[in-house]
């Protein structure tokens, strides 16, 4: 890195107060500007131009990089320059008409209504056995995040009204609503927690040993859960919720209130599952449809 880089990395660390795992993300996409801008020797990063950037974008989409990869790579550099704007160090940002290449955009997996009836159908009273099923139908009945799921305390619940008021991204707060398995299961789990922790421990979920329950504890669980009830399919805390958002826009075809309860900021997210919807009603279609297909000749 060169020197007007590694000031703005001391800006992230003592002005912005950014997190070591964010500084070093922002590390990594500058030395590659660093790497080739040596590569054009260009010494100061003011007479970087627009050719530059797209040479270092175009390099890496070479290499194998993904558009989210190309994309954090020109918001570092597009920060890097507003902060050598803003200390009279550069007049322009040379990053700022170039764009990634966009790549298709994945649809999400999802297990369909007997999958999860299969994964949720735990013959097994032990205390873990237990959290774990409150784990699964608290993902499948609100939809929530690993990181939301994770860190809920009892106060959070309402039983009463069936609600939970959730801690999002951006420490946005949302209701969603718990389904009546879901409440059964977390009164069960309530019922039987105290042989790993008290009550002065505020989380829901807790490890055997009474502390808060990491998300990667989590994620071993559903997994170890999903092999044992013989699913054949990997599963993961995030396909519980994508299954969520998918059976409900299903049933209901109400986009907003699915983008309200999953709690997302911008409704193109929650449009994917629309697509969803699509290839499942396609699938019905061709299925049921006397004229769907072509028949064969003859």
């Amino acid at each position: 890195m060169n020197s007007r880089q590694q000031q703005f990395m001391d800006y992230l660390h003592h002005e912005r107060g950014l997190s070591p795992r964010t500084r070093h993300a922002y590390q990594r996409d500058l030395c590659r500007l660093a790497e080739e801008m040596k590569r054009q020797s260009i010494e100061d990063p003011a007479t970087v131009t627009e050719h530059t950037i797209r040479g270092l974008i175009a390099r890496l989409h070479r290499q194998g990089q993904g558009s989210r990869s190309l994309q954090r790579q020109l918001s570092a550099i597009r920060s890097f320059y507003r902060w050598l704007m803003k200390e009279g160090f550069a007049d322009h940002t040379p990053a700022a008409p170039v764009r990634a290449p966009k790549t298709a955009r994945k649809l999400p997996e999802t297990l369909d209504a007997d999958a999860i009836t299969r994964l949720l159908e735990i013959n097994d009273n032990s205390p873990l056995a237990i959290r774990d099923k409150a784990i699964m139908e608290l993902f499948y009945s609100s939809g929530l995040r690993l990181s939301e799921l994770a860190g809920i305390h009892w106060t959070q619940i309402d039983f009463t009204s069936g609600l939970i008021t959730v801690i999002g991204k951006g420490n946005k707060t949302r209701m969603v609503p718990v389904g009546s398995y879901a409440a059964a299961a977390l009164q069960k789990w309530r019922k039987v927690r105290g042989a790993f922790a008290g009550f002065e421990e505020p989380h829901v979920f807790v490890s055997k040993f009474g502390n808060p329950i990491s998300t990667r504890t989590i994620q071993v669980r559903i997994r170890y859960w999903a092999q044992r009830q013989g699913l054949p399919q990997k599963v993961y805390p995030h396909l519980l919720r994508h299954s969520f958002a998918s059976h409900l826009l299903e049933s209901s075809g109400d986009l907003r209130a699915v983008q309200e309860l999953l709690g997302h900021a911008d409704i193109s997210t929650t449009q994917i599952y629309t697509h969803l919807d699509f290839q499942h009603l396609a699938r019905v279609y061709d299925k049921a449809h006397p004229r769907a297909k072509k028949k064969g000749s003859g």
